[in-house]
């Protein structure tokens, strides 16, 4: 069958960048015509500077700044030469102060970016592996990418998770000569610190463990000589440890530094690293502001600088102990994060604090989970208490306006970063709504009105009433958890009791690779033959498993369908919490822009489902009338590989099958399904087709081969398609059940379809829905193709990165 086009990662950051820079917080110009560290001009706004990186104002100190321009004057603005070949001159002047800093050797990389590049794949050899920290550095992760062609293994651990990296651990050391723990010193959104003493410990128990830090956000404002984070905590730098230090950032200059202990190692990187033979090297003024900055790290003062820091990020850190603000991570760090959740709510939070004359760095996907969005600020040497006074007073201010404007409360984004919920205020936690809305909420079809629910819900797939009803009966009380769901039926009404809103949800479990590429879902099969639940998740999903389409009914005509919409995501946002599930998905939405910004600013990440097909008009009589529906290249492909193969074959229509008959079915339908890694899912309990063969609303299509074709003596099926009639008005071909023996040679799949679409007109239907997957199959009978996409929500992105990561990344053997 055809592929579909998987959802591409690219694409999704396009979508959620463009949101925020239409927002205007992101993508900005400064205006300034001269810095000075503590301000910057945006628009026509001189704000106070809260976003740099340049936590001790280095980059403003008189002596970087003389030693830069002396060097351009007596040597240009660049040295066009590799380092294979000649160094710029002040570089060893520059390598020797870093030398006396860390004590060990060193190799200055162009950045630090190009600095894992070349030094990861050549220090990571093929018998060895990788684990690296879910948070880790977007650089380490693409860096990591080098080395899965060779067989590598790269693993990915849950942030700071010490089980499973000893878990991890444990597994490769058995096939694996070194593994290379990969983290940050410092990490870049929240400000958070890698737990060093941990693991040391494990350092010391595992010898094949080797670690590996960028603490270019943990340099110069804390350390001996201002060496970092990390060093502070190790003191002297282990044979198998790495440490990337940064010359931009609080080090005022640029570039970055690796440094080595291990000689062999270090002589190896530096003979040849990749980007580190064949980039540019750094520009003369870098190197010398680099190197007046390394005198003023080897000297006293730095200690001045990083007390004066430390003195401004401890009043910071009074303020806000002082308030209610949602601090991520408290800690000693010039990093802070305030959590807004929804992007929409950060959007709206840092245009409040630029208007009040704040610059103020917003924290988003996929930097951080997405409903995990918020507002990361910086202390540096450059503010001043009055302006850190005013900026926390700001926040204070705007946050519940900020909130309010964006339908949220505090508990929600308290509960989206797992921080402990407060004490409601003043009915603070009630979203509110424009309009007079209500919700009805339950959790079976046959609590609803079947004509109001077919009304709005029925002619689709099979979630009419009747359909949901047989689905509610056969998805319970079953052995297996994946083959038993809960359905929740959704339906807001105004105050005058017109639907604006209906829609169904089911909690099931699903694959996590459910819509990964088809290699990917093959490596994780392999896995799941030891335990079929590797890498599954519970999902509360618009729709089921089962079904596909529009399965949410939304009024466009109707004023506050916008505060339905609102109004849904809030009630699913407790319902989600109540079913404690791992993600919520809205399904099957067609290509809408309104909508695409509506979840995107909401913390729903968009990703392409599998077109859905859809034969729109049976209005032909005869074969040859329906055959003049088709294009021409669709009517010479009936001419020869569907209309020659109907000779072999004895059509049936069956219902109230026998127990055999559902046997045989159920062995055509796993045929399939197993062999279906494009859209890879559970398979479904036989008590569904036992279920099929007693009502009335299903059906049979079924083609045995005629005596003179069959190989076998007993007269079986090769091909079965479950079809399921829906009001007298769709006809539905939910599942195919094929026997591959025959498969190819009497085209079974294409006969099938057109059997289809047949017996649709036969029994004078008035549409088909095809369902999802082979559309390229589909559109050559007569399908219409609709793209559809959906809105995820996970509760971290960990998994959707895990499973991403598991293309090419090939068991080492």
């Amino acid at each position: 069958m055809a592929k579909f086009k998987h959802n591409n990662f690219l694409d999704t950051v396009d979508e959620v960048f463009t949101d925020a820079m239409k927002s205007g917080v992101l993508h900005l110009y400064s205006e300034d015509e001269q810095f000075t560290g503590r301000r910057i001009r945006i628009g026509d706004r001189d704000l106070f500077h809260f976003g740099t990186t340049g936590y001790l104002g280095l980059e403003q100190d008189p002596r970087l700044k003389r030693a830069a321009i002396e060097a351009i004057e007596k040597y240009g603005t660049q040295f066009p030469l590799s380092k294979s070949y000649v160094s710029f001159v002040l570089y060893r002047a520059l390598e020797e102060r870093l030398f006396q800093m860390y004590n060990n050797p060193i190799v200055v990389t162009k950045n630090s970016t190009l600095g894992h590049i070349g030094v990861i794949p050549c220090v990571v050899r093929d018998e060895d592996a990788v684990i690296i920290d879910h948070q880790a550095h977007w650089s380490m992760h693409n860096a990591c990418q080098l080395l899965k062609p060779r067989g590598i293994p790269v693993e990915l651990i849950r942030h700071s998770n010490l089980d499973m990296l000893e878990d991890k651990i444990k597994e490769l050391s058995t096939r694996c000569s070194k593994i290379w723990y990969l983290a940050d010193g410092i990490y870049s959104m929240y400000g958070d610190c890698a737990p060093i003493p941990e693991l040391m410990f494990l350092y010391e128990k595992y010898p094949q463990l080797h670690l590996y830090f960028d603490d270019v956000h943990g340099m110069s404002w804390v350390g001996k000589n201002g060496t970092g984070y990390v060093m502070d905590q190790l003191k002297t730098l282990p044979d198998r440890v790495l440490l990337f230090g940064t010359l931009s950032k609080s080090f005022g200059a640029s570039g970055a530094v690796l440094v080595c202990s291990n000689a062999d190692m270090h002589r190896r990187i530096k003979t040849f690293g990749g980007p580190l033979t064949f980039s540019a090297q750094l520009e003369p003024a870098s190197v010398a502001a680099a190197c007046a900055s390394a005198d003023i790290h080897l000297s006293e003062d730095i200690y001045v600088m990083q007390n004066q820091l430390a003195d401004n990020i401890h009043y910071f850190n009074s303020l806000l102990s002082r308030t209610d603000l949602p601090l991520i991570e408290k800690n000693n760090c010039p990093v802070f994060y305030i959590g807004t959740g929804m992007p929409v709510t950060g959007y709206n939070f840092v245009n409040r604090l630029m208007k009040e004359g704040f610059f103020v760095n917003l924290g988003i996907y996929p930097g951080v989970p997405v409903k995990n969005t918020g507002v990361r600020l910086t202390i540096s040497r450059h503010n001043q208490r009055e302006e850190m006074k005013a900026l926390a007073e700001a926040m204070v201010y705007h946050y519940p306006k900020s909130l309010e404007d964006t339908a949220t409360t505090r508990n929600k984004v308290r509960k989206a970063f797992n921080l402990p919920i407060e004490p409601v205020k003043d009915q603070e936690d009630i979203v509110p709504v424009k309009e007079d809305l209500t919700v009805q909420h339950e959790t079976s079809i046959h609590a609803l009105n079947k004509d109001e629910w077919n009304k709005w819900m029925g002619g689709n797939s099979v979630f009419d009433w009747d359909g949901l009803r047989f689905l509610e009966e056969t998805f319970h009380n079953n052995e297996r958890d994946e083959h038993n769901w809960s359905f929740h039926y959704i339906i807001i009404r105004d105050k005058q009791q017109h639907v604006v809103l209906a829609t169904f949800f089911c909690q099931a479990l699903w694959k996590d690779d459910m819509l990964a590429p088809a290699a990917v879902s093959k490596q994780i099969e392999e896995k799941r033959k030891q335990n079929p639940y590797h890498l599954t998740s519970s999902v509360l999903a618009m729709g089921s498993l089962f079904t596909e389409g529009e399965q949410c009914y939304i009024n466009r005509e109707h004023a506050a369908w916008n505060d339905a919409l609102r109004l849904l995501l809030h009630h699913l946002e407790v319902l989600d919490e109540k079913l404690d599930t791992s993600m919520l998905a809205l399904r099957d939405f067609k290509q809408d822009e309104e909508l695409n910004e509506f979840f995107h600013n909401r913390g729903f990440i968009k990703v392409d489902m599998p077109e859905s097909c859809i034969v729109e008009s049976i209005t032909w009589k005869t074969p040859e009338e329906y055959l003049s529906t088709l294009s021409a290249r669709s009517r010479k492909h009936f001419r020869s590989d569907i209309l020659p193969f109907e000779q072999y074959f004895d059509i049936e229509y069956k219902q109230n099958a026998s127990e055999q008959d559902i046997d045989i079915f159920y062995t055509l339908y796993e045929n399939v399904r197993s062999r279906n890694f494009d859209l890879n899912t559970f398979s479904f309990p036989r008590k569904l087709f036992a279920n099929m063969a007693k009502d009335p609303n299903w059906e049979f299509i079924v083609a045995y081969l005629k005596k003179e074709y069959n190989r076998h003596e007993e007269r079986i099926p090769v091909g079965v398609m479950f079809c399921y009639k829906n009001l007298g008005i769709t006809y539905v071909p939910s599942f195919i059940g094929m026997d591959y023996e025959y498969i190819q040679q009497y085209q079974v799949y294409r006969q099938l379809l057109y059997q289809t679409i047949k017996r649709a007109q036969q029994l004078g239907f008035r549409k088909i829905d095809f369902g999802m997957t082979a559309s390229f199959e589909k559109r050559k009978v007569g399908a219409t193709i609709i793209p559809k996409v959906a809105y995820v929500q996970p509760k971290d992105n960990f998994t959707l990165e895990l499973v991403s990561g598991i293309q090419n990344n090939n068991v080492h053997a």
